[in-house]
């Protein structure tokens, strides 16, 4: 039924949170208990993403 759909999701949802949480915490050794803003460029120095990218690529029509 639809409420066990959303149980479901939800418990989903909060471990995916938890899993992202601990990497941030891995990579950029700062806490969670309180914000903090970084740019692109910056994640990419802590490691949280691979690439940073700057201008959308064209795609070409056959």
């Amino acid at each position: 039924g639809q409420a066990s759909d959303i149980a479901i999701h939800a418990k989903e949802i909060l471990k995916m949170r938890s899993v992202l949480n601990d990497l941030y915490v891995k990579h950029t050794e700062y806490t969670l208990e309180r914000d903090f803003f970084m740019s692109a460029e910056e994640a990419k120095e802590f490691g949280l993403v691979d690439e940073v990218i700057t201008s959308r690529p064209s795609h070409e029509e056959p």
